[in-house]
């Protein structure tokens, strides 16, 4: 790597493992769906002018339909129901469940018809990965029942969903203006939801300033340094911080919330990575005779 691509990749690290934080601060005092609103919208106020002077909007019409699929898959479902299970569950819990979301994008990858992966390593990773989030669970969920890891199961699924959609049907497009057209499109649909729930009086300072770090930091600057990452380093080596953003998150919800962090945790967060490294390594391809 050179200077700058190590501290992208620092960076993408670190921002990507702040929004569990923010959001269990955010969603103490107002609903999951204005949060969401406020996020998308302010998100989408900063990247669209950027997009538009690049010309980056121009074109995305005829890819309205997966536009809008990626949009709501990427953004819309998962964003809303993180914010719902965390209003139940700890930010760290949140944060290394979403570990698991390699292990799901190979299973779409092979449910969509690239199984020239699949095999003994891949399914050893797989079977893995499923013994380390069930470590991570426990049996002492510190949640009200089964429905906010049911919501978390939702937004990993969406979150290996997204990219697909994102390469088999966007691949042309460009990539700011993916997102801010999709930041806009979310914040409009959820503008009606979050009148019907805006709060009767004027949030918290700590709960304003969640809002701004998610919208400005973890979502605009966030998915600016992320393609600058991906032009310094290609995406394969880029999706890298999908392997430390969890441990980020346990460690801010340890230190900032004081969250219970158990044993089982940190053994089923590292069963997770190992896991996820079998299960998306690239077979070895024999040297030519």
């Amino acid at each position: 790597m050179t200077r700058r691509a190590l501290l992208l990749f620092i960076a993408m690290s670190v921002i990507w493992g702040l929004p569990y934080l923010f959001i269990r601060i955010a969603v103490t005092d107002m609903s999951p769906a204005v949060l969401v609103f406020a996020r998308t919208a302010l998100g989408a106020l900063i990247l669209l002018p950027i997009a538009l002077a690049r010309g980056e909007v121009r074109g995305l019409a005829k890819s309205w339909l997966p536009l809008v699929a990626f949009a709501a898959v990427e953004i819309g479902l998962p964003w809303v129901m993180i914010s719902s299970a965390e209003q139940k569950i700890s930010s760290s819990l949140a944060g290394l469940l979403v570990s698991a979301v390699p292990l799901v994008g190979v299973v779409i990858a092979t449910a969509l018809g690239n199984r020239e992966h699949l095999g003994l390593t891949t399914v050893s990773g797989l079977l893995l990965g499923v013994v380390g989030v069930a470590a991570i669970v426990g049996f002492d969920l510190k949640a009200s029942g089964w429905v906010p890891l049911a919501e978390m199961a939702v937004v990993v699924v969406c979150y290996a969903g997204g990219p697909a959609i994102l390469t088999r049907y966007l691949g042309g497009q460009p990539a700011v203006g993916v997102n801010a057209v999709s930041l806009a499109l979310c914040a409009i649909l959820y503008a009606p939801f979050a009148a019907l729930r805006w709060p009767h009086s004027f949030p918290p300072m700590a709960a304003i300033v969640a809002v701004i770090v998610l919208a400005v930091v973890c979502t605009a600057l966030a998915f600016l340094l992320f393609f600058a990452l991906i032009a310094e380093i290609g995406p394969v080596r880029a999706t890298v911080i999908t392997y430390i953003n969890p441990a980020v998150a346990a460690v801010l919800g340890v230190i900032v919330l004081h969250e219970n962090f158990t044993l089982g945790m940190a053994v089923g967060f590292v069963l997770v990575l190992a896991g996820s490294v079998l299960a998306t390594r690239r077979p070895a391809v024999a040297a030519p005779a």
